[in-house]
């Protein structure tokens, strides 16, 4: 049941944004930024695993996980701004995310 009502707000919330992102790009881009993702799953995570060492562990990695992903973005607004078709851009930003899990790896290591 937990899982469906993760997908079921995770939609919603995705669904607004898309949509908010046509008149409101500004106020779609701070709902995209929020934590959602983590609000909803570190306390189902807890609720399930009762392990506070494995709680700390998990958001330890989102912690060291957000700005290496965020990262994605920077690609993505420099080629656009140099003129490249937006699908091309994406691909660039997307394949930004491979270093970026090996980086997100490493960095957890000297933690």
């Amino acid at each position: 049941m937990a899982i469906v009502v993760n997908v079921v707000l995770s939609a919603l919330v995705i669904g607004v944004a898309a949509w908010l992102s046509g008149s409101f790009p500004r106020a779609a881009g701070f709902l995209v930024a929020l934590p959602l993702a983590t609000i909803l799953v570190l306390p189902m995570a807890h609720l399930q695993h009762k392990d506070a060492e494995s709680t700390v562990e998990f958001a330890t990695s989102i912690l060291i996980a957000i700005p290496v992903v965020m990262l994605f973005l920077l690609p993505l607004i420099l080629a656009l701004r140099a003129g490249w078709s937006f699908w091309l851009a994406y691909v660039v930003a997307c394949l930004w995310l491979i270093p970026a899990f090996f980086l997100h790896r490493y960095l957890l290591r000297l933690l």
